[in-house]
């Protein structure tokens, strides 16, 4: 099996595919789109793509999932510890720039803050400790993973600076094949995606067979279409399964008020979601 994500070896999307498929073929992709458009020409690839974080919210990959429609197959929670790193032999006193990912620069504000660093905008962390390691600049240093730091062959000069402990970071496992898992006694989440028709109250009709059968929705998210302002589709999540009474008969009435709906996957809450 090939599993491919977007970045350098050493980020954070890499060793989530390390933790979930240890003895896969990994493959790096220089942007999400490359991963979503290799996906859809073939089916024996599958892509891990982080999709939101606890603590800067959504990554911004929503619409390759409504472009590209690929099937969900699981979650994966994995943890985020960012780290400072340097050149061998650098302090962190030493350091003026320091280059990472936008999110991990916001999630460590604090710390560049502190140290009076001047944040420098690239696009990945991996990428970042690479290019620290090239750039050979004492006064520089990359936000990124320990595994950046053992490949790139950089010092950790400081662990553990984002702004908040528990920095969680969820994952998609996607592909082209639709499987789905047979309904047993186990937690699932279903996810899909919808447009409603252009008629006032349009959202508050659809989401009232939710209510009704007491189906609980754990995400909801509108983005506009594209070239456009006033046409949006959301993205949700719901706890249970497709086959569920209650889920299967909200969905049906939800149908009833869009023009496009589709369903991205049922799979397996991830154990991580009962911490």
């Amino acid at each position: 099996m090939k599993i491919l994500y977007q970045g350098s070896p050493g980020a954070y999307s890499h060793m989530a595919a390390l933790e979930v498929y240890p003895n896969a073929k990994i493959i790096p992709c220089k942007t999400f789109d490359e991963c979503f458009s290799k996906a859809i020409e073939d089916e024996k690839v599958r892509i891990i793509i982080p999709e939101s974080n606890r603590i800067t919210g959504n990554i911004g990959v929503e619409y390759l999932i409504f472009k590209y429609r690929l099937n969900i197959y699981a979650e994966h929670f994995h943890p985020v510890q960012h780290n400072l790193l340097g050149l061998p032999g650098s302090k962190t006193k030493d350091i003026k720039h320091v280059f990472s990912h936008a999110q991990a620069l916001s999630q460590s504000s604090s710390f560049i803050k502190k140290n009076k660093l001047i944040e420098n905008v690239r696009a990945d962390t991996a990428g970042s400790a690479e290019y620290i390691a090239s750039n050979k600049k004492r006064d520089e240093a990359a936000i990124a993973s320990k595994l950046s730091a053992k490949i790139y062959n950089l010092d950790i000069l400081e662990s553990n600076i984002e702004n908040e402990k528990g920095n969680v970071t969820r994952f998609l496992i996607m592909g082209k094949l639709t499987l789905q898992p047979e309904l047993k006694e186990k937690k699932y989440i279903t996810s899909f995606l919808f447009k409603l028709k252009d008629k006032p109250a349009a959202l508050y009709s659809a989401l009232s067979g939710f209510a009704i059968q007491g189906v609980n929705l754990t995400k909801l998210q509108s983005y506009p279409e594209k070239n456009s302002f006033t046409s949006y589709f959301f993205l949700c999540d719901l706890d249970g399964h497709i086959e569920e009474p209650k889920v299967k008969k909200s969905l049906e009435e939800l149908g009833f008020h869009c023009e496009d709906f589709h369903v991205l996957g049922v799979f397996e809450a991830d154990k991580f979601r009962e911490k």
